[in-house]
């Protein structure tokens, strides 16, 4: 094990106090020494933005959503359906969906207050271990382990883990653990995410500005690009389906998903389960009897499967359907828009 946790410590917070980045959602050391602290909403909502999203692209989201609903109140008072749609390209909506729940809950059940522990974030519901120590350290000052991503390959390669992920998982939150101190622990967090985002990247690691190059086994190894180790990924499942863009004038139908499920409680074009084989023509079930066209085929990708999805269009009614002007499909789920805009360009 490296010998000087403290000097690791003081390397990296000096280099935060002057290159950490400006974020909107962030108190910056100078701000933070000065007695300013991190409003609690804003921490929490870009933690659940950013889990499946850079920062660069959650950014203009959170700033559309702190200038629509500025406080927990007023997010937790809005309808799901709003909600949904200004999340449309955030990857899962189930997180939209956990998002107001824990709104809900800490405006109804917490009188608008967060708690300011790990233990009482973890009450709440959609906030799971990496958002609790998140919160409880930037927000609350806590001395809380703070493990995404980036600070994993710091670890792995500063300490040269030579265990792939997902097996290394808890030695390198072990490892990031015994670095934790009373002292500043929210610039800490900041300070390791920011280093793993714009220094120790991924590929490409900028060794020859890092502030933690001395302490670092991996760079004196000759290889940091190597960690971490991973084990090889199993190649995606593909599925297959069917959506139907049905047109009556200038209107689209569009039907509400179930609540539960991938894409749950979202506006969507009908359309058939996805399957693991192709569809033939005859094996589709369409909504009703018409000329149908197969207009396109797209395809989409998601975090665990790909899907190709045909694209049949036709005039005609269907009863039950959301109808929607062309200039609103903006709202829907990106494999939704991306169908819709295909078969209309047919």
């Amino acid at each position: 094990m490296i010998q000087n946790p403290d000097l690791i410590r003081s390397n990296l917070l000096g280099w935060y106090d002057a290159h950490g980045r400006s974020l909107p959602w962030r108190v910056g050391p100078q701000a933070g020494l000065e007695g300013v602290r991190a409003d609690p909403y804003r921490v929490w909502l870009s933690e659940v933005m950013l889990q499946q999203t850079t920062v660069p692209h959650a950014t203009p989201y959170f700033l559309s959503f702190t200038q629509r609903w500025p406080t927990v109140e007023a997010l937790a008072a809005e309808v799901d359906g709003e909600v949904m749609a200004a999340w449309a390209g955030l990857g899962y909506y189930a997180r939209a969906r956990n998002l107001l729940a824990c709104a809900r809950a800490v405006a109804n059940q917490h009188g608008g207050v967060f708690p300011t522990t790990e233990a009482g974030l973890l009450s709440l519901p959609g906030i799971g271990a990496y958002t609790a120590a998140a919160v409880a350290a930037i927000a609350f000052d806590q001395a809380a382990n703070v493990v995404d991503g980036n600070v994993e390959r710091v670890m792995s390669r500063l300490y040269a883990v030579d265990a792939p992920l997902p097996d290394s998982k808890l030695e390198l939150k072990r490892l990031a653990a015994a670095l934790v101190r009373d002292h500043r622990p929210g610039d800490w967090a900041q300070a390791l995410m920011d280093l793993g985002a714009t220094i120790c990247r991924p590929k490409s690691p900028l060794c020859e500005v890092c502030p933690l190059q001395a302490q670092c086994k991996a760079y004196r190894a000759g290889e940091p690009q190597t960690y971490p180790r991973k084990l090889k990924k199993a190649a995606k499942p593909h599925r297959y389906g069917v959506a139907f863009l049905i047109q009556r004038g200038g209107e689209v139908a569009l039907i509400r998903r179930p609540d539960r499920g991938l894409l749950g409680g979202m506006l969507a074009l009908p359309s058939t389960d996805w399957r693991s084989t192709p569809f033939a023509d005859q094996e589709v079930e369409v909504p009703f009897a018409a000329s149908w066209q197969a207009a396109a085929s797209i395809e989409h990708v998601f975090t665990h499967f790909s899907l190709s999805l045909s694209v049949w269009r036709a005039q005609g009614d269907l009863p039950g359907a959301i109808w929607t002007p062309l200039a609103g499909l903006g709202a829907l789920p990106s494999v939704f828009l991306k169908a819709a805009k295909a078969g209309l360009d047919h």
